[in-house]
């Protein structure tokens, strides 16, 4: 088995993060630090990551969590800030798929498939993401026109998105937004754009999975047939 695969099937992270993990000399085989991230484990082989011996679960999990703000979408941080694996049971280890900024909350897979978790972050499954936000200021019609046509957030045009406009007071409004892209803090770039910041981002569905009524900081397991759908949709 393909080094990175050996890790995220062990639950520690995604395959591509397990590749930064030996690229930063994180990651030893036989008490020797690997310097090639294209080795394949052989049985008997003792896998270590940051000197602790690793080895893949037999039993997969798959949860969806409600991520509060103030949590840090990863399974370690230098700052020792809260990390979201600390809300999940320990059954077994798991890692987040995909990420959510530390002032975002809402819905996040977490599991120990590294070949799911995989599937579902290669840039090729472009998987609707519905949020739930709050911008500052009165969004008009034409505005979320140009959200919905396609806006450049800095060297990036979006792809087309849906703009439900829900609400407004005074100062701000609430809207919901779904897009099919997962560039680094895309929604909050995309309202900038258009002169409204974000003050609170919430994401409510990810393809099918929609967060319903789990309440903030809590999991629950994902269904077979949720399971199912994700294997089927990255098909």
């Amino acid at each position: 088995m393909r080094i990175n695969q050996y890790i995220a099937s062990a639950g520690i992270t995604s395959r591509r993060k397990a590749d930064e993990l030996i690229e930063d000399g994180r990651v030893k085989v036989n008490g020797a630090v690997l310097t090639s991230p294209g080795y394949h484990v052989e049985e008997g082989d003792i896998v270590e990551v940051d000197g602790v011996r690793v080895a893949p679960a037999e039993k997969k999990v798959y949860y969806l969590l409600n991520k509060p703000a103030g949590y840090v979408t990863s399974t370690a941080d230098k700052e020792g800030r809260p990390l979201v694996t600390e809300l999940v049971p320990d059954e077994v280890r798991v890692f987040p798929v995909g990420r959510l900024d530390y002032n975002t909350t809402g819905l996040l897979i977490m599991t120990n498939d590294g070949d799911l978790a995989n599937a579902l972050m290669h840039p090729s499954k472009e998987f609707n993401k519905k949020y739930l936000v709050r911008v500052q200021g009165i969004v008009t019609r034409d505005e979320a026109k140009k959200l919905e046509k396609g806006i450049d957030i800095g060297g990036f045009v979006t792809s087309p998105a849906e703009v439900n406009l829900l609400k407004h007071d005074r100062n701000s409004t609430v809207a919901e937004i779904t897009i099919h892209e997962g560039k680094n803090r895309q929604v909050r770039r995309m309202f900038k754009a258009v002169g409204h910041p974000v003050l609170e981002l919430c994401r409510i569905g990810l393809g099918d999975l929609s967060i319903g009524k789990l309440a903030l900081g809590q999991c629950r397991k994902l269904s077979p047939a949720e399971v199912e759908n994700l294997k089927r949709a990255v098909r």
